[in-house]
């Protein structure tokens, strides 16, 4: 597998930087920190985002955010791209959460619209049309919908008890607690969990294509087109009410 892996990435596109329009972190000249590949070989498909802001560790600014949405949207037009991999670029790091010295600088005006921002992008990646692998854990951002995902993924008393502590966990904690799917160990490029990411990649790629997909689609929707209900919530909409559904 690592000798596919290998291989693969050698055919694997160059990165390509996404600016985000009104960005205001490092101003319009600063470098990148968002960058889209998409793979080839026995990858074909497979699209990756690099996360690369070294000098706060992935931090959550407003230009790395406004990127990331700029990327996913272009993405989700994508036809071609059926996986998703989020990685980063800083060695050691996947992302070290909000800018908290960039949020100090904000208005409280400014703070409010960045959060709103901040939960979209969440919401973004949990719900995109485009199936995620991140490679290591999943974002649990307090203010970013994180102390309502928390009780979800793990239940309330486990989330109170991580909220009040603050204790930090490892992979093996986090994949016990079911935060993560798989732990994998290190190796000496550090990259492991990337490998494993790439690996259920590939094993993602030959389900359901998205012709296929579409036309499974289209074929259920015709069997609702005749159907009393499907007027009904029309009717519904047009007059802002509640439908009413018979099941015909």
């Amino acid at each position: 597998m690592l000798r596919a892996l290998t291989n693969a990435r050698r055919l694997a596109r160059p990165w390509k930087a996404l600016r985000a329009r009104s960005c205001a972190s490092h101003g319009p000249a600063g470098p990148p920190e968002i960058q889209v590949r998409a793979l080839a070989g026995a990858d074909h498909r497979i699209a990756e985002i690099l996360m690369n802001r070294p000098s706060a560790c992935n931090a959550l600014g407003n230009v790395l955010v406004n990127q990331l949405l700029e990327a996913l949207a272009q993405l989700r037009e994508d036809q071609q791209v059926r996986v998703l991999l989020f990685r980063s670029g800083v060695k050691g790091v996947f992302c070290a959460g909000a800018d908290l010295k960039e949020r100090e600088q904000m208005s409280e005006a400014e703070v409010g619209i960045f959060v709103q921002r901040l939960r979209g992008l969440m919401n973004e990646i949990a719900s995109s049309a485009v199936m995620g692998l991140i490679e290591t854990t999943r974002g649990l951002l307090p203010g970013a919908g994180g102390t309502q995902r928390l009780p979800r993924c793990i239940g309330v008393a486990l989330a109170k008890e991580l909220i009040f502590t603050g204790r930090r966990l490892n992979g093996a904690q986090a994949q016990a607690l079911g935060l993560v799917n798989h732990t994998v160990s290190q190796n000496e490029d550090g990259n492991a969990a990337y490998h494993r990411a790439r690996e259920l990649a590939q094993e993602i790629l030959p389900q359901v294509d998205i012709a296929s997909g579409m036309a499974i689609e289209g074929i259920c929707y015709a069997q609702n087109i005749p159907t009393q209900d499907r007027l009904e919530g029309m009717a519904a909409f047009r007059e802002k009410r509640p439908p009413r559904f018979v099941g015909k």
